[in-house]
């Protein structure tokens, strides 16, 4: 009976952190990019793609140019992301900027780790946004949503409340 009780209690809580997380999250993702104007890069008229919450990580402009070097080392290095397109050369090399090279490879990285708020800080060096930063020849990877993520974003609070509620009214007693 305690097993149960103890069982429930901890769903709760742990439906709670996931809850809060994404709303975090959200939030944060929200203020990020009704405060700070992310560039598109070249073609100036950019693509404004946002198919079903798909989401690119940018490094945002402004930042220091040191901060955005060793979080793009670090991005290339440790981090294991492919940073062959910006190479002289491949098709993400121009505009050969520091911005538009930190760019493709946040955007990487943040795409092969779950598209997650956490996989595109870098330091505070980048932000989510909705536009697709893709010109040209250079095509920034895209990938659908967490399934957790999605999850979360069809079922309301309330649904997963009342379950549990229903769930420990008939088992907790």
């Amino acid at each position: 009976m305690m097993k149960r009780k103890r069982l429930i209690i901890h769903g709760l809580f742990l439906v709670q952190f996931f809850y809060m997380a994404y709303a975090v999250g959200a939030a944060r993702h929200q203020k990020a990019e009704s405060m700070t104007p992310i560039p598109t890069f070249s073609p100036p008229e950019g693509n404004t793609t946002f198919v079903e919450g798909t989401t690119w990580c940018v490094a945002r402009p402004g930042v220091s140019q040191a901060d955005l070097q060793n979080a793009l080392d670090w991005a290339c290095g440790p981090g294991a992301t492919d940073c062959s397109q910006v190479q002289p050369g491949g098709p993400c090399f121009q505009p050969d900027t520091l911005l538009s090279h930190a760019s493709f490879a946040f955007n990487s990285y943040y795409q092969q780790n779950g598209n997650s708020d956490i996989a595109c800080n870098f330091g505070g060096t980048a932000a989510i946004t909705s536009k697709d930063p893709s010109y040209g020849s250079c095509s920034y990877l895209t990938s659908e949503p967490s399934s957790a993520s999605r999850w979360l974003r069809r079922t309301s609070l309330w649904k997963i409340w009342a379950s549990l509620i229903i769930l420990y009214l008939k088992f907790g007693h």
